[in-house]
């Protein structure tokens, strides 16, 4: 029998780098990253399908009747939100997923799914994090404001998650987050007793 995949949720706040940090992962290892969808306009280097399923809040509201998601927040005016379906059949056919959530819907993941891994991406510094955000060139300065305040609040929650990691160089973070993985495949309350099951059926 596959074993079943783990659940690995990522979050951290705007300008931590956390999507440069899942890019990087998943380019090195078997893991399959879940496509949010979401209600804000793409960004000029965004593909629809790839970074996010793209559609209206019309949409969006008749998926949220539907029971169509793992989860989903609003954030900034906009929706956001994991697709049940698909995670859950990765899930059942033994791979690992990674859902790059925000805050909001990590914690309501967690609450469905307490056995899930769950990691805060974290900036060098605050004055770090000012400068990524400021580098990207898409927000005004109202915005600006506005995504820095909140990211002070957004670390508060970093007692919530299971680990911690600074996003210095976005390598050195990969290197920690593939060691999390590694060690949480190892526990035994994670092992369900399977290697027990597998000595009793070779008896």
């Amino acid at each position: 029998m596959t074993s079943r995949g783990q659940l690995i949720v990522i979050s951290g706040p705007s300008g931590a780098g956390k999507g440069t940090v899942c890019k990087s992962i998943i380019e090195k290892n078997n893991f399959w990253i879940s496509v949010s969808a979401t209600t804000r306009s793409p960004r000029s280097d965004e593909i629809d399908g790839v970074n996010y399923y793209f559609i209206t809040k019309e949409k969006f509201l008749e998926r949220i009747a539907s029971g169509d998601f793992l989860e989903y927040a609003e954030v900034y005016g906009n929706y956001y939100g994991t697709p049940k379906s698909e995670v859950l059949k990765v899930l059942d056919n033994g791979q690992d997923v990674i859902l790059e959530i925000d805050i909001q819907g990590a914690l309501k993941v967690k609450t469905a799914y307490p056995n899930g891994l769950f990691i805060f991406i974290l900036p060098p510094s605050m004055e770090e994090l000012k400068n990524r955000i400021t580098n990207r060139g898409s927000e005004t300065p109202e915005s600006l404001i506005t995504r820095f305040t909140s990211a002070h609040k957004e670390i508060s929650f970093v007692s919530k998650y299971d680990y911690a990691v600074v996003n210095d160089t976005v390598a050195c973070a990969c290197e920690k987050i593939q060691s999390i993985v590694i060690a949480e495949r190892c526990r035994v309350d994670r092992m369900n007793g399977d290697f027990l099951k597998e000595e009793i059926i070779n008896e």
